[in-house]
């Protein structure tokens, strides 16, 4: 965690000042709009949006601009630039303090901007109460990780007309992140209309932060989401955002991540849900994260410091990282030669038991991390004994969490454990194991991981427990166990070999779906067009 005292002003301020182009534009998707007659900036900088008003002469017809910037210099600069334009207005103060102001009695036709993007720990306390207070007003939920931006836009919305338009530029994470589910449901139910513009390439420079712009739009008719993607700031040129291409919006928590995919894969998908020839991998067994040694450094060991400090009776085999899984079975020989390639293939669980019974290396080794400080963090520290891991079992299997490619699912073999690197998954009593395996690897289910997870910087996929959880897999109990067992040796040898995890597809959606569960060539090409989309996507961010 970065503490507010060893953070940069601009950290603090969540300022990342727009780009005139894109200022400019999205000044212009509204240049022809005669019902706009009041504006708002919440958060105007250096006043880039109400430069590109200016330069659009999109003032010229008797329209008010109300600026607000917390900052009392970047203020003052403003007011004195626009000191002969009387109907630009530049407020120095607190937006959220604007709001509560005037909530009740001002409305905007406009609202335009780039919101500060400050994490919670960042606000004075003062802040953080006004902000808990529009969400909770609104029928959201207040948390921690909730940013400043979530608080702008839902407090902007409820200032809008009733045919009121809002254009912001916000981070990407409105698309899929949990704590802003609240604000994407709200989103649906005030706006008739949403667009969203992304853009391949980053639009701050040097600042590793994916954006969008957001526009919405109240009115009686709803008309729902339309997702616009971008190369970069040059294709806004020639863009119509006025163009159809909307889809229905879910009033429901959902990700919008969804509504990349078209109207017809989004039916597909709703079919898939549907039919009793598949189910969800939480229907399978428990789904739980690795083991959360609180220092994985301190507790994942190599063969050298189980040598060293007599640990051979306290550690257990590793799987510690996705570098370590490069098969489908994950047996006592691959374990084997992660230890002889030096990995840190060992994970200590020392047993609950006096201290006086373990032997003089294994004391040395807690002295030495005490030495060192391994025992301060803080779920070490909560312990009773810090050097004892909680919930230490062996799983099933094993999934992995972040992901280039794709997501591997692996057998566990030789009564491995992992740390929280991977999540772990136990079957239910009666179930094969190697049945959903093998019910993983196919067009439809890989689909189901790139619409479940997260993207992040990098092109990283991030799939946690719940939404494993919800990846679609065929039910596969029709299948001989033979078959079953031949076809994943197949599988597992295309990935030991590094070779193109769709030649592992095409053999069991050919041979398993189709063959077997009688699944037609359209759902599985659609599913794999899906996932090659959505999986692109992520990539080309890396």
């Amino acid at each position: 965690m970065i503490l507010k005292e060893d953070s940069s002003e601009q950290k603090l301020r969540g300022a990342y000042y727009t780009p005139l182009k894109l200022a400019k534009k999205m000044v212009d998707f509204f240049k022809d709009d005669l019902s706009i007659k009041s504006i708002l900036e919440p958060s105007c900088g250096d006043g880039v949006f109400v430069d590109a008003l200016l330069e659009s002469q999109f003032l010229s017809q008797h329209k008010r601009v109300t600026a607000i910037e917390i900052e009392k210099k970047e203020a003052e600069k403003l007011s004195e630039k626009l000191k002969d334009n009387s109907n630009i207005d530049v407020v120095n103060g607190d937006f959220f303090e604007f709001y509560h102001k005037h909530k009740d009695m001002d409305t905007y036709d406009l609202i335009l901007g780039n919101p500060p993007y400050i994490r919670y720990q960042y606000l004075e306390e003062k802040q953080r109460s006004e902000m808990a207070e529009i969400l909770t007003s609104h029928g959201m939920k207040a948390n921690k990780l909730i940013n400043t931006w979530v608080g702008f836009m839902v407090a902007c919305v409820h200032m809008l007309s009733d045919n009121g338009k809002i254009a912001f530029v916000i981070p990407a994470e409105i698309l899929q992140v949990a704590y802003a589910e609240d604000l994407r449901l709200f989103l649906s139910n005030k706006l008739s209309k949403i667009t969203l513009l992304t853009f391949e390439e980053l639009v701050f420079p040097g600042i590793e932060q994916e954006v969008v712009v957001f526009i919405g739009e109240k009115g009686d008719s709803e008309k729902g989401i339309k997702i616009v993607e971008l190369n970069n700031l040059e294709d806004l040129e020639n863009l119509n955002i006025y163009e159809n291409g909307f889809q229905k919006l879910n009033h429901v928590h959902e990700k919008w991540t969804k509504y990349f995919t078209t109207i017809q894969e989004n039916q597909l998908i709703s079919d898939l849900k549907r039919d009793n020839r598949f189910q969800t991998l939480s229907e399978t067994g428990i789904i739980n994260v690795g083991i959360t040694t609180g220092n994985n450094k301190y507790f994942s060991v190599n063969k050298k410091i189980v040598e060293k400090y007599d640990l051979t009776d306290v550690v257990r085999p590793l799987i510690g990282r996705s570098s370590h899984a490069h098969s489908v079975y994950f047996k006592e020989e691959d374990w084997k030669e992660n230890v002889d390639q030096g990995k840190s293939a060992y994970l200590i669980d020392f047993p609950d038991t006096l201290l006086e019974k373990y032997s003089r290396g294994q004391k040395d080794y807690i002295e030495f991390g005490e030495k060192n400080g391994e025992n301060t963090g803080y779920k070490c520290k909560i312990r009773e004994k810090w050097y004892q891991i909680p919930s230490v079992w062996v799983p099933d299997a094993f999934f992995l969490r972040r992901n280039n490619l794709y997501p591997k699912f692996v057998l566990n073999c030789c009564a491995a454990v992992s740390t929280d690197t991977m999540h772990r998954i136990k079957f239910k009593e009666g179930i094969e194991p190697e049945r959903i395996i093998l019910s993983y690897y196919n067009s439809i289910s890989f689909a189901f991981t790139e619409i479940c997870g997260r993207s992040y910087g990098g092109g990283v996929l991030e799939i946690l427990p719940g939404e494993v959880g919800k990846v679609l897999v065929p039910v596969l109990d029709c299948v001989p166990l033979e078959k079953i067992r031949e076809v994943l040796h197949q599988v597992d040898q295309i990935v030991r070999n590094g070779e193109n995890i769709e030649k592992a597809l095409d053999i069991v959606d050919n041979g398993i779906l189709k063959e077997y569960l009688g699944i037609d060539e359209k759902m599985c090409s659609m599913s794999r067009g899906i996932w090659k989309k959505m999986q692109h996507r992520r990539l080309k961010r890396g």
